[in-house]
Parts: C-alpha cells; structure tokens; sequence
C-alpha cells in the first residue's frame, strides 16, 4: 500500500505510476486521495444470464443488465463459465467490445459440454425421447473434440465441462449418509485429455466443475486450466494441482447457507462448505494458486465481494483474500490478460476502483466500491464531482 501515488492515464491504459509523476498540463484530474485506489477486481466463474421460461430476448437484455452489475460493482473482468443452454454470453461481449453496449470486459464460455444436473431428470415422454440435457452431450473422445471446435466456431474463450453429477438414482443428492459427497463420473479421461488437448491448440481454456471423486482427479490428470469447487480435495490433488500450476476457484454463493439442508443427509458429519473450508486451507498450504471465483447468479451480481470476508475467516489474510480478485484470477484468464488487468502498472487497462477506507484494516470495505473506472472511462463516482459515462459507448 502506497501513499501519494499518480496513475497517468492516455486512452484505455496507464502510460506511468509513480509518486514522481509529472500531471501535464491540459490532463483532467481525478483526487481520489481521500480513498484507497485498487485495481478492478476480477471474477472467474459466475453466470449473469437467467433461468426462467422467458424469452431468449428478455434474458439477453437481463444478462446484459446484471454483466453491467458486475462493473458497478468493481468487477471491471468477469468470465461467464456457462451460458445457461444459449450462447447470448457470447453476444453480449461482442457487444461491449464492439462500443453497442456498456459493460465489463468478458471472457465467455458458451453452452457447457455434459451439463450436471442437480437431480434425477425427468423421464422422457416417449421410448425415443431426448434423454440427455443440453446442447454439448458427448459420448466418446472424437465428439468431444467436434464440441470444442464447435463452441471455437461461435466464438468461446473457454470451454466448461461437467465432470461429476450430484446424485445417485432419486435416493442421494450431494452426500452418502456417511459423510462421503456424491460425485457419479459424468466424462472419461479420454474425453477429458481430448477437450483439454483440442480447446489448447485452438487458443481455448478449459474450466472443470468437480466437487471431488474420480471427476476431480481425472481433471487433474487431464492437465485443465482451472477447477471450479474442488471441495472434496486430498492431499494428493493439492499436490498435483500446485506442480501443475491448476488454479482453483472456490464458489461459496451457492454452499454458505446449505449446511443445514446438507448435514442430515452426511449423517450429521460435513457438508459442501465445511469441506471448502478444509479445502481452501489445502491449498494455501500446498500453493495452488487460487482465482476469485463467485458463482454469482442473478440477481445476485455486483454484490460478491462478500466473499472476501469469509475467505479471511477460513484462512487467509486480508492481502491473499484480495490477491485472488487481482493477479490471483488475472493470471487464470486466457490470452494471457495477465499483462492487461489485475494491477496498476504500465501499460495495463486502466481499470480503477477506490473504495473509502483501507481494506487491510477492514475487508468488507470492498463491499462498498464508490468509484469505478474502465478502460480509462468513469462508470462510477461517489467520492468526486468526476462525469460519469455510462453509455453505449463506454467500454
């Protein structure tokens, strides 16, 4: 943390930092000296579009309205980690990059490849019926690899596969009664080492949800870029994943409020988040490198920095908390935005935000992100009389 400093800003990027900066003369003067100034935070794995019966049109627009959220928020990147069944993520980051919409920069997914469900679907209406959900079943490594190349076809930055289900028949969900999670195998490792080996010679990268089991290990074995979950993590994993350089985004938006639900079904033993607590201290122990990573859903988004505190209160200090919103998650995104986002430096977009007080001293400060900028532009200002630009064409 640094006092008196000076981000000199020309265009979407910052040209010079410093505290011997020289303001030239005709440059417009941002005074966030009564704040403390950070980089944009970054989320790796949320999903903006909507479930519901709606049209594909209000959804996009929805989608669109709670991608917005996010910059508002502070999370100047965020990365859609499935589509919800429709490839509008896609379309709305073209959108914004292309000056139609405002919004923060976006890595997208698409549609998933072997979506998990939650439960036991229905049985279909006839002997024919579609027994399989989604857009992107595979059945053996060469349909695997078609997937792929159909999701680099329409534009997708990363590849989201499914590698485990939630429930065995109508009698499990999520846990065995001895403390054991359900995690039934939804892919091979031949499929997996396909997805992993087409989406990386086509510039992609690949997101693995595993809560644990065979699942998490074939993932690891396959060598993706990320795990999303990882609660049911050994020591053995850990180990690979640090020597692997596997980041792990721990989604705590969806397990923070489940013990109770999930403990009689453990036999009273654990439940999804208590076995993220442990996972979490894993990693820090064993160095997997670990990427903020909210599962934020609607209309949730913009309101995830929440999660900082609890990362404090299972483990980390405040700076590892915050780091995994920075270099933490920049370094997992692809094309190598490390060298774009995740800090203050030369040469990197200018994504600004300040919040009010220092979040060393309190965390939850990032809860209440009262300036924003990207790219060089003010999406947000509460602390100075800064003009905000909000429009079409801020991006």
């Amino acid at each position: 943390m640094l006092a008196d400093q000076v981000v000199l800003i020309e265009g979407d990027r910052i040209v010079e930092v410093g505290s011997g900066v020289r303001i030239p003369a005709n440059a417009t003067v941002i005074d966030l000296g009564m704040a403390t100034v950070l980089p944009g935070m970054i989320d790796s794995h949320l999903h903006f579009m909507p479930r519901g019966d709606q049209s594909l049109p209000y959804k996009t627009l929805r989608g669109l309205e709670q991608a917005q959220a996010n910059a508002l928020g502070g999370f100047t990147t965020i990365v859609d980690l499935s589509g919800r069944n429709t490839w509008a993520p896609i379309d709305i980051r073209n959108a914004i990059n292309r000056g139609v919409a405002w919004g923060p920069r976006i890595q997208a997914a698409g549609p998933e490849i072997t979506p998990r469900d939650r439960s036991m679907a229905p049985t279909p209406l006839t002997i024919d019926g579609e027994g399989y959900p989604g857009e992107l079943f595979v059945a053996g490594p060469w349909l695997a690899r078609h997937m792929v190349r159909k999701l680099k076809h329409y534009g997708a930055d990363w590849v989201k596969i499914y590698a485990s289900q939630d429930f065995q028949g109508d009698e499990y969900q999520h846990f065995f009664p001895n403390g054991t999670m359900v995690n039934s195998p939804s892919l091979t490792l031949e499929e997996m080492e396909a997805i992993v080996d087409e989406a990386h010679r086509r510039g992609m990268k690949v997101s693995c949800h595993a809560f644990g089991g065979p699942g998490l290990f074939d993932c690891v074995t396959a060598g993706v870029d990320k795990i999303e979950h990882g609660n049911e993590m050994t020591d053995d994993i850990a180990r690979v994943m640090a020597e692997k350089n596997i980041a792990i985004g721990f989604t705590l938006q969806n397990m923070i409020d489940t013990p109770e639900d999930e403990l009689p079904r453990s036999g009273g033993e654990v439940s999804r988040l208590s076995l993220t607590i442990d996972a979490i201290r894993k990693s820090l122990a064993f160095g997997v490198p670990i990427a903020f990573s909210s599962d934020t859903n609607p209309p949730e988004h913009g309101t995830q920095a929440w999660q900082f505190a609890k990362y404090v209160e299972f483990g980390m200090t405040p700076v590892q908390s915050l780091q995994t919103a920075f270099m933490g998650a920049a370094s997992v995104l692809n094309y190598g935005w490390a060298d774009r986002v995740g800090s203050l430096e030369q040469g990197k977009y200018a994504d600004i935000i300040a919040v009010s007080e220092n979040p060393l001293d309190d965390i939850t400060e990032m809860e209440h992100v009262k300036f924003v900028m990207k790219g060089g532009v003010v999406l947000k200002d509460e602390l100075t009389d800064t003009p905000v630009a909000v429009t079409a064409g801020a991006r």
